[in-house]
């Protein structure tokens, strides 16, 4: 993750989405709950204000345009009162209804919740989920050729309800084979996207354990593991690259074919509200790996913009100002040593176990990301101790630091894995293991517990040390010598530069 994740995001606004798929309208009847019905034992809510938004495919497009890239929706909605008002949401907020389709007699997908203060009390669904008519696919069909080349990326937003039809699977499927496409699948059916040529997909952990058939699911932080015994199953089952499993309150779990799995944590949020999340979290998936990102960068940046909108109060959006502020936060530096060790107390009070690890950081590659996320997976919060300047200069030798502290702490702190950078100036950290007294110490594979200076500090402050899986070749100073022998290579011989990131 060399590139700046804040480049990434920038990179946003040259690319176009088409989005195909649900649109829906979301409706919210906002009140309190001030007593128990007479005729039932059901609370009685006073109604004080009405409020609508996009949702589905339409919450998809809404979201990817906030995120700065240009969206297109294509979708089919009814001839009625909630088809003109999701219409008429899309223009207000600058989407195209150019190519949202109108079918005669059909009724337009409409969610009505009712919410008591942040409470959801109960959930109302109308609207048409038979496949839509043979001309309206007709005239679906003839668009989607037509947007499919311009395209930069495209995002399926399939709930089943009509609009994605087994015709449309298959143009889509005709499409991708001619001009290949990064194409993101959103469904409740995904193994029918197993021959498309998908470069990711998106199932909740449900939507796993349905597409696998497995009896036994797992519960709460169990289902990590139980995801990751399974990743090239799923990977078969739907055809894709990249398979983006959702935890909600656990984050997600990023599989690839040919790489070890990753997960991303969710941020913690006082009162989450999951509606629409799922949307962001596909729109800025979609436009990052179709900006050059790797998985890995991509998966961050959806897991932030994700995050932003739990925190919000019903159907929300996150926009490319509020993903740019959070990524440019460093709130995760903590300069005061004390002040880091009563929040840790704090964390442990409430039975939660400190892992702790630390390193320079130079150059932050996969290899570095892959072994922090394993260290997470140790404990509960992740606290990372950063050399500075001159203690890296002293550890590394001269010349050897690339990135100077504040550049190393910024990336590192858009790791969803991360929850507290702490900076040393000494040769080891040991001051900070004496302050912090973590529960578990994770040191890389190159290590071992001889090799590493405050094993004996550790296990007298009663903590683990752990070794974690070390890969030679995902090490900043190969990627120093790779890099030395590029570029002293003659120039007519040099290879052109990849995108950012790669894929």
């Amino acid at each position: 993750m060399n590139a700046s994740l804040l480049a990434i995001v920038d990179a946003f606004a040259e690319l176009e989405v088409l989005v195909v798929g649900d649109p829906m309208l979301d409706g919210y009847l906002h009140g309190v709950a001030h007593q128990i019905c007479r005729e039932a034992p059901a609370p009685v809510v006073r109604v004080a204000s009405r409020s609508f938004a996009p949702g589905g495919a339409a919450n998809v497009v809404v979201n990817t345009q906030a995120l700065g890239g240009r969206a297109t929706l294509l979708g089919v909605i009814g001839d009625d009162p909630e088809g003109q008002h999701l219409a008429e949401l899309l223009e207000q907020r600058g989407v195209s209804t150019e190519h949202l389709l109108r079918q005669e007699g059909r009724q337009t997908l409409t969610k009505r919740r009712v919410m008591a203060g942040a409470h959801l009390v109960v959930r109302f669904d109308e609207g048409s989920t038979e496949p839509i008519d043979e001309r309206t696919e007709a005239a679906l069909l003839e668009r989607l050729a037509g947007l499919y080349p311009r395209a930069d990326a495209v995002i399926i937003s399939d709930y089943g309800y009509g609009v994605v039809t087994p015709r449309l699977v298959q143009t889509l499927a005709r499409l991708q084979a001619a001009t290949p496409h990064v194409l993101l699948v959103d469904a409740k059916d995904l193994a029918a996207y197993r021959e498309v040529g998908v470069t990711a997909v998106k199932p909740s952990y449900v939507e796993v354990i349905r597409l696998l058939g497995l009896r036994d699911p797992a519960v709460g932080a169990a289902r990590v593991d139980h995801v990751a015994r399974h990743a090239a199953a799923v990977l078969e089952r739907t055809g894709a690259q990249i398979a983006a499993v959702t935890l909600d309150a656990d984050g997600a779990l990023i599989l690839e074919r040919g790489r070890p799995s990753y997960r991303t944590y969710a941020r913690r949020t006082a009162s989450p509200h999951v509606t629409g999340a799922g949307d962001t979290y596909v729109s800025a998936l979609a436009l990052a790996l179709a900006a050059g990102a790797h998985t890995l960068a991509a998966a961050e940046l959806a897991s932030a913009a994700s995050a932003i909108v739990v925190a919000k109060t019903g159907t929300a959006v996150c926009s490319r100002e509020e993903l740019c502020d959070m990524l440019a936060a460093t709130e995760k530096a903590v300069a005061d040593v004390h002040r880091l060790a009563a929040w840790l107390e704090r964390e442990r009070q409430q039975g939660r176990r400190i892992v702790f690890t630390n390193g320079c950081f130079d150059l932050l590659h996969r290899g570095h990301i892959t072994f922090l996320s394993r260290a997470k997976a140790l404990g509960d919060v992740l606290v990372v101790g950063v050399n500075s300047d001159a203690s890296a200069r002293r550890v590394k030798g001269p010349g050897r630091l690339i990135t100077p502290l504040e550049d190393r702490l910024q990336v590192l702190a858009a790791l969803s894995c991360v929850e507290y950078l702490a900076v040393f100036d000494e040769d080891t950290p040991e001051h900070l293991l004496r302050a912090l007294r973590p529960d578990v110490v994770a040191k890389g594979g190159n290590y071992t517990r001889d090799t590493v200076p405050e094993a004996p500090l550790v296990e007298a402050l009663g903590g683990t040390l752990r070794i974690l899986p070390y890969r030679q070749d995902q090490s900043t100073a190969a990627i120093i010598q790779r890099i030395g022998a590029a570029y002293a290579a003659p120039v007519a011989d040099r290879a052109q530069p990849a995108e950012m990131g790669g894929r």
